[in-house]
């Protein structure tokens, strides 16, 4: 059958063409990287330089003996002139001329300098196969540099350590990367949007090169599916290394804070014997022919650290939630930061504490991790969390916030009830009014409804009441731009009062669990005592404001995420 000579649309010659070019360049790209390699792998006998250069079995390759190992946020105008070894991601590469390449090189989060390979007959000889060699390094691939430190005629703007550069004269190969990543740098530098676990990966594969550099505005974003399906990428990112830092920056702050109050640190377990606080959102595990559960909470052991005589304590580890909660405020498994302590006059003890904690952490973190803050804003921007003045710190009761909401909230919280408690939605639509009202995203809700609390929260002494009859407890809530991060209160030490409550919340006291935990209180005469839960990956979030706590997480676990 005779083809087809019908004209081709102007279109389908637009197409066709664009087409071509973008063949084109994948044929040049993939002759280069042959090149590259047959120049890696071919006879190097005759090349000059070629104790100088290439792929290396050992992580000491020769050196000068007057080379200094440095890190890369470790030079400065001191170094102008020494000759250094440094190890780093090779960040990017690009030839300029058969006798010169330049390339990026990478270290700590975002420490990042210019390298610049110049062919020279003389000692130390760099060869022209050299310079195509190192310019043809695949990106990501970890490497080991001897270069003399230099002054560029201009600062290097692309680089943070902007004032110096290395003309590098050795270059070796310690861990090469592939030639096609499954996620770059730049994408994974930039923003998440999708943060479902069943959605689209990268909107298109062919910019996930590890050729040729792209605009940063050109790289596409990635879905959260993809960054954890390439973890290494993902937390190479200098945006990740930052919020990494800062959680790490948190738990500093928390442990500082209270150690400096007297309160002394324990391990609760993550292994119990029975379902927490009598809950049916556990995880259950065979345990040598018996049943296990993993710990939702260490509310119990914190308080049986009270009844031991601990006086004031505190935990750092992880807290467990079989809640099928596929939403950006969820994890099945977080960092909490606990703490109980006895009360000597009042709740309000408690308050004051984990208020003073939490204040002493975000201002920590403003004076402490500025650049980390500022490497996060660039990639998720927001306003700098709100804090109150010392001594006007904001506490409202359940009732006012309810009240507040229904006067100065939206229109579909014109109703909302003191005998309730609140949802998501409306936590968030209170935070924008108290913010406009106080000047502040920190701020506390105090005397819950007995409603909206578990059996051990203390009952109010005072007898108040909201809505029809509802008793409320000493318990509260602490948020930060209208999201929960902290719940705590007074917990009842006595034992027939802690009995009535937990009949009373439809709880056998005879249950596995819930029997040993009245027990205690039996058993011995228990202080007032009181605490709080905090969610160490929450705070992170929120004081970032993140877009989903998931960034804050070393490895997110979630109902359909495992891996890795």
């Amino acid at each position: 059958m005779e083809e087809s000579t019908a004209p081709q649309s102007k279109k389908g010659a637009k197409k066709a063409e664009a087409k071509a070019k973008k063949e084109a360049l994948k044929a040049q790209r993939a002759a280069e990287l042959a090149a590259a390699a047959a120049g890696a792998n071919g006879n190097l006998e005759d090349d000059p330089a070629k104790d100088n250069y290439g792929n290396s079995q050992t992580t000491t390759p020769g050196f000068s003996q007057d080379a200094e190992e440095v890190e890369i946020r470790s030079l400065d105008e001191s170094y102008n002139g020494k000759t250094v070894v440094v190890r780093a991601w090779l960040q990017k590469s690009r030839i300029q001329s058969a006798k010169m390449g330049f390339v990026e090189l990478r270290k700590g989060g975002n420490w990042t300098i210019q390298g610049v390979v110049m062919a020279s007959e003389q000692e130390p000889v760099v060869s022209r196969r050299m310079v195509k060699w190192v310019a043809g390094i695949n990106p990501e691939s970890y490497v080991v540099v001897e270069a003399k430190v230099t002054k560029p005629l201009e600062p290097v703007k692309s680089c943070r350590v902007s004032g110096l550069e290395l003309h590098i004269t050795k270059c070796f190969v310690l861990a090469p990367a592939p030639t096609m990543l499954g996620l770059t740098l730049g994408a994974a530098s930039q923003p998440i949007v999708n943060f479902s676990d069943e959605g689209a990966r990268l909107a298109d594969a062919d910019t996930e090169k590890a050729a040729e550099p792209t605009a940063e505005a050109a790289v596409p974003a990635a879905s959260m599916l993809t960054h954890l399906d390439n973890i290494a990428m993902h937390k190479r990112a200098p945006v990740q290394q930052a919020i990494a830092d800062i959680r790490v920056e948190v738990k500093k702050l928390f442990r500082s804070y209270l150690e400096a109050r007297r309160f002394k640190e324990f391990e609760p377990p993550c292994l119990i014997g029975a379902a927490s606080e009598g809950g049916a959102n556990v995880f259950r595990l065979a345990y040598f022919g018996q049943e296990a559960f993993l710990a939702q909470s260490p509310q119990f052991y914190k308080q049986f650290e009270i009844a031991g005589g601990r006086e004031r304590v505190f935990s750092i580890g992880p807290v467990f939630r079989a809640e099928n909660s596929n939403t950006p405020r969820h994890m099945t498994e977080f960092t909490g930061l606990d703490l109980e302590m006895e009360i000597k006059h009042s709740y309000t003890e408690v308050l004051d504490t984990l208020e003073g904690v939490l204040l002493s952490i975000f201002r920590g973190l403003q004076e402490r991790c500025a650049e980390e803050i500022d490497t996060v804003r660039a990639v998720y921007p927001s306003e700098p969390l709100l804090l109150p003045e010392p001594g006007k710190e904001v506490r409202l009761t359940f009732a006012e916030a309810q009240k507040l909401l229904r006067e100065e909230g939206p229109a579909e919280f014109a109703n909302v009830r003191d005998d309730e408690d609140m949802s998501t939605p409306q936590e968030k639509a209170l935070g924008e009014v108290v913010r406009a009202k106080y000047k502040t995203d920190f701020y506390v809700i105090d005397k819950f409804p007995e409603t909206a609390r578990p059996f051990y929260a203390k009952i109010d002494d005072a007898g108040t009441t909201v809505g029809d009859g509802v008793r409320v407890t000493n318990a509260f809530d602490f948020f930060i731009r209208g999201q929960e991060v902290l719940s705590g209160g007074q917990r009842i030490h006595d034992p027939v009062e802690l009995e009535e409550r937990i009949r009373a919340k439809g709880v056998d006291p005879k249950s596995a669990g819930i029997k040993e935990y009245l027990t205690t209180f039996q058993q011995v005469g228990v202080p007032p005592h009181g605490g709080g839960g905090i969610g160490l990956d929450r705070v992170v979030a929120w004081f970032l404001a993140l877009p989903s706590v998931h960034l804050a997480a070393y490895y997110p676990r979630t109902p359909k995420r495992l891996l890795p």
